[in-house]
C-alpha cells in the first residue's frame, strides 16, 4: 500500500484497520501498534496512519490517549451522523410539494440568551430572519433565524430562497452543536403552524461558527414531524 497524495491512501489504511477490528485481530481493549509500525508495515507515511486512525477515533471505533497509545474499546461507541439538511429537499423527498413563505428579515438586538449560546465574538446586531416552509401547502416548519451579517449581508435576500438553503450552498461552518425537544404552541405558533394551543411540536436548536459566529437557527416543526438520521 502506497501514499499517493489523495484521499485514497487515508481511506485505504482506515479500511485495513477496521478490518482488523472487525476480524478481532486486533480484539475489544488490545492497544494497537503505534503509528511508525503500522507505517512501515503499510508502506505510507506516518501521517496517513494519523489521519486513518483519527477517523476511526471520530466514530468511536478506536480510542486514542495521549502517551497511553490507540486502544479498541471494550464498548465501542458509534456515533449519529447528523448533517444540515436542506428543508426544501426534505418535503421533496416525502413526495410533496415545496413552498415557502418569508415572514420577516431585519438587522435586531440579539437577545442576551441568544448571544450567550453563540459563544466569543458573537454581533450585538445580527439578521432575524424568519420564515414558514410549506409542504402541499401546509405548514411544515418555521424557521426563526439569526444570522451573522458579516457572512449574509443584506444585499443577500431571502424572498424566494430560505437562509437555510442558501447558507448550505454558501458558508462553511468549522463547528455546530445543535439540540431538539418538545415546545408546546403558543397563540402565535398555533397560528402560523396550523395546529392546536398547547400541542406538543418538535424544536431544533442549531448554532454554527466560523471564526466568529455564523447563524443559530430554531426550527420548529408541525405536528407530525419525524426526525430520522443515520447510525
Amino acid at each position: 500500500m502506497t501514499e499517493t497524495g489523495t484521499q485514497t491512501g487515508w481511506q485505504a489504511v482506515r479500511d485495513e484497520a477496521l478490518r482488523r477490528i472487525r476480524a478481532r485481530d486486533w480484539p475489544p481493549g488490545a492497544r494497537i501498534p503505534d503509528e511508525a509500525d503500522l507505517a512501515a508495515e503499510l508502506g505510507c507515511a506516518r501521517a496517513t496512519v494519523n489521519r486513518a486512525l483519527r477517523a476511526l477515533a471520530e466514530d468511536g471505533l478506536l480510542e486514542r490517549r495521549r502517551k497511553g497509545g490507540t486502544r479498541v474499546p471494550l464498548t465501542p461507541v458509534r456515533r449519529a451522523t447528523f448533517s444540515i439538511p436542506i428543508i426544501r429537499q426534505d418535503i421533496e423527498a416525502r413526495g410533496l410539494t415545496a413552498g415557502y413563505r418569508l415572514l420577516a428579515d431585519a438587522v435586531e438586538t440579539v437577545p442576551e440568551a441568544v448571544r450567550a449560546t453563540l459563544g466569543p465574538n458573537a454581533p450585538a446586531r445580527m439578521r432575524h430572519v424568519i420564515a414558514l416552509h410549506l409542504a402541499d401547502g401546509a405548514p411544515f416548519c418555521l424557521e426563526d433565524r439569526w444570522l451573522n451579517p458579516a457572512h449574509a449581508p443584506e444585499a443577500v435576500r431571502f424572498d424566494t430562497l430560505s437562509a437555510n438553503e442558501w447558507l448550505v450552498g454558501n458558508v462553511t461552518f468549522a463547528e455546530g452543536r445543535l439540540s431538539f425537544g418538545a415546545v408546546t404552541a403558543d397563540a402565535d405558533l398555533a397560528a402560523r403552524l396550523c395546529c392546536a394551543p398547547g400541542a406538543a411540536l418538535l424544536a431544533l436548536d442549531r448554532r454554527t461558527r466560523a471564526e466568529a459566529p455564523i447563524t443559530a437557527v430554531r426550527l420548529i416543526y408541525a405536528p407530525g414531524y419525524r426526525l430520522e438520521t443515520v447510525l
